[in-house]
């Protein structure tokens, strides 16, 4: 053989040497993707693409290094196939319409809200409630109807001095609420006249319970037909301050009698008070206020059943309200099941003063944003929105562990973890939005929503310990994005 073909046959036996090692190590690389239950990207670089931006997306990371930002990565829709895993976005097939995200505005929110400055209180109030794109656009509220724990004091609309009673309601009043909620509430509507409003009491005046305290004890049937008609008293003079309540619960979490204040009232109860006396009473003074049942933790479902079961109460009956303090999201999907023609809502649950912002953020975006959304809810709120730099006000017994969604020391404020979690999904769904199909894959929990301009919205948590990839389907074209571990996205296109 000559030097050539030696040659020639030693460069065609190089080249088939490389071609074979390069065909084991790119096996070894998509084995090596395959097998990792998160995909992660290991250099916790966005994965980029060169295409148009398809999609924008908005983060806040559990370490705090974006806090609702919205990210400069490019987002194309292409089909190039990757080993990523796939959220599959179907907007063909629609679930429950979408009331709105929010807090509860309680007379302590209201408080620190109102001592604000003039100024301060109008660029804060423009934020939470507006609709441009400086705003978190809060759509739902709830209200206590008299105080809740986080008053600064006990009160109902009609107190009476001890042994006395006011079967007539002649001294019902909203008068405690006047100096600081109303006014709030006002400013709020003047923002946004459209935002939904649900309330609930703690406790009846005391003069109508068998045990004469704020804290406990049972509304006594033969206040029934009274009590019935102080919601309706409330109802219609919150309209006369131009407030339009939408929907009312009966109690607050009417398996709690240890609050102050607060009630326990039975499912037993609770049906016999709407069919016999509450729902009537709305009925004849055509006051078209939603009646909510339970409002309270996931461990019961048998007590909104009760009571959707009781024919008579069920005629007046819009839906059933959920808490998370105890038992599983999965509770709503067991009653929308039972009564798919009633409606579900998620009404509250409190971030901790112990808690951190990473856990918080990701056990409630898990829970109660993704996870009463993906259970049928059709709003999802937590409980307060502010409070001041001690956690107050609050009554006497009441929460003190309670962190509001803002601390306000004055006219300063800063924005919890709270905030975060509700204004991920609240600047993004507007009410009226539906949810849409979405699967579940791996540990990345999400819920899909169109909107009423035609948008589609993806809320993501990355439930892994590491930053991780996943790609976005949607009409067989599909876009690859990464998120931070622990780290909530929102994704629009």
């Amino acid at each position: 053989m000559n030097k050539f073909k030696q040659k020639t046959n030693c460069i065609q036996m190089h080249k088939f040497i490389l071609l074979f090692l390069f065909i084991i190590v790119s096996g070894y690389s998509s084995c090596s993707k395959k097998s990792s239950p998160s995909n992660n990207n290991a250099g916790n670089i966005p994965l980029v693409t060169t295409g148009a931006n398809d999609v924008s997306y908005w983060l806040t990371s559990s370490d705090q290094s974006a806090l609702l930002q919205r990210q400069s990565v490019t987002l194309s829709f292409d089909t190039i196939r990757n080993a990523y895993q796939m959220i599959d976005v179907d907007s063909t097939q629609t679930f429950q319409t979408i009331d709105g995200f929010g807090f509860t505005l309680t007379g302590g929110s209201a408080f620190v809200i109102n001592h604000m400055s003039a100024s301060g209180r109008a660029s804060l109030l423009k934020e939470l409630f507006g609709s441009d794109s400086s705003s978190v656009s809060i759509s739902y509220l709830r209200l206590s109807i008299g105080s809740s724990d986080l008053n600064a004091s006990v009160f109902s609309y009609d107190d009476m001095p001890m042994g006395q009673t006011d079967t007539a309601l002649t001294h019902f009043s909203l008068g405690p609420d006047t100096t600081d909620l109303i006014p709030v509430l006002k400013q709020i509507l003047a923002i946004n006249p459209a935002i939904k409003i649900i309330a609930a009491p703690w406790s009846a005046p005391v003069w109508m319970k068998d045990t004469a305290s704020t804290i406990g004890g049972s509304l006594l049937p033969v206040y029934f037909s009274v009590y019935a008609k102080y919601f309706v008293k409330y109802i219609l003079e919150m309209k006369a301050q131009g407030i339009t309540i939408d929907a009312i619960t009966p109690q607050n979490e009417p398996l709690n009698p240890g609050n102050n204040p607060s009630m326990y009232m039975t499912a037993t109860d609770q049906s016999a008070f709407i069919k016999n006396n509450l729902g009537p009473a709305f009925q004849a003074s055509g006051i078209t206020a939603k009646i909510v049942v339970y409002d309270h933790n996931c461990d019961n479902p048998g007590y909104p059943i009760t009571i959707l079961s009781d024919g008579a109460a069920n005629a007046f009956v819009d839906g059933s309200a959920f808490h998370l303090y105890a038992g599983n999201i999965s509770a709503l999907t067991q009653v929308h099941n039972a009564f798919p023609s009633k409606n579900i809502y998620f009404t509250e649950q409190y971030t901790s003063t112990s808690g951190s912002f990473a856990g918080d953020l990701q056990w409630h975006m898990t829970n109660v944003v993704i996870g009463s959304m993906n259970n049928w809810s059709r709003n999802a709120l937590e409980w307060n929105l502010a409070n001041d730099a001690s956690f107050g006000p609050h009554t006497p017994g009441g929460c003190t562990t309670c962190k509001g969604a803002l601390t306000i020391n004055g006219s300063d404020v800063s924005r919890n973890v709270g905030y975060y979690i509700i204004a991920q999904a609240s600047k993004f769904v507007p009410p009226g939005s539906v949810r849409i199909a979405s699967n579940q894959t791996g540990n990345f929990a999400n819920v899909a929503f169109l909107t009423p301009a035609g948008k589609k919205v993806l809320i993501v948590i990355n439930n892994y310990t590491v930053s991780a990839s996943f790609n976005i389907h949607y009409q067989g074209k599909w876009v690859t994005a990464t998120l931070p571990a622990g780290s909530a996205g929102t994704f629009i296109w």
